[in-house]
């Protein structure tokens, strides 16, 4: 598989994940300001921005298989990294197997599935029953918006990647990691970084103000020093 990547600066190697229907140019403010410090490479997923499409319903451990395969294919060896969003799944993921990553910062790191509400749980059903019924209507009815632009292929695999709480996968992970989100971050709210902090040995969190699931963008200052911080 062809790779898609920037790389930018010299020194101790430093990794970019981006997160969902995104892309390695996500991180521009990062990767400007690090590469200063850090040889930075920042990839692009397989289906996203100039990879190449996935062969099959990729899971986040077929990410994370790409992602160490990814690595080696550049010579790159034990980087840190700094990942958002999905990026952070398969960041989780990769730390979880032992000596890929070295130091983590996640930002509005996904992985941790919410305690499903009665309304979510009716809904799923109304889906379920559509779908046998007007199965065109239950695909543009339902599901978020999202979802509703993928292709076949890649609904299959957004479905293997979101029904996966990554708890255990925490657990097994012995490096630091720092978790930042943004207060106002409504799709990965600053109580899933607790309880990922909770789970990891070494795992920290931080709070950016102001900020939404994008605070890499929305404070790219604050975010750039707390991480430089936390790295040496």
């Amino acid at each position: 598989m062809r790779l898609s990547y920037l790389q930018k600066g010299e020194g101790r190697d430093l990794v970019m994940l981006h997160g969902y229907l995104s892309s390695k140019e996500s991180f521009y403010p990062q990767i400007a300001y690090f590469s200063k410090f850090y040889r930075v490479t920042a990839l692009d997923f397989p289906a996203f921005g100039g990879a190449d499409p996935i062969p099959y319903a990729y899971s986040v451990s077929d990410y994370a298989d790409w992602t160490e395969e990814a690595l080696n294919a550049l010579g790159i060896a034990f980087p840190r990294v700094i990942a958002h969003s999905f990026g952070g799944r398969v960041a989780v993921k990769c730390l979880s197997r032992g000596e890929i990553f070295d130091r983590a910062v996640l930002c509005g790191c996904a992985g941790i599935r919410p305690e499903r509400t009665l309304k979510y749980k009716m809904r799923v059903r109304a889906y379920r029953i559509a779908k046998k019924i007007a199965p065109a209507y239950a695909e543009k009815k339902f599901g978020s918006p999202e979802y509703r632009s993928l292709s076949p292929l890649m609904r299959e695999s957004y479905k293997k990647i979101v029904n996966e709480d990554l708890r255990e996968d925490a657990k097994k992970i012995s490096r630091p990691v720092l978790f930042i989100n943004g207060e106002k971050d409504g799709e990965t709210p600053p109580s899933s970084a607790e309880i990922y902090a909770a789970c990891v040995k070494d795992g920290r969190t931080l709070v950016l103000q102001n900020c939404g699931h994008f605070a890499h963008l929305d404070d790219p200052l604050a975010f750039n020093l707390a991480a430089e911080e936390f790295f040496t």
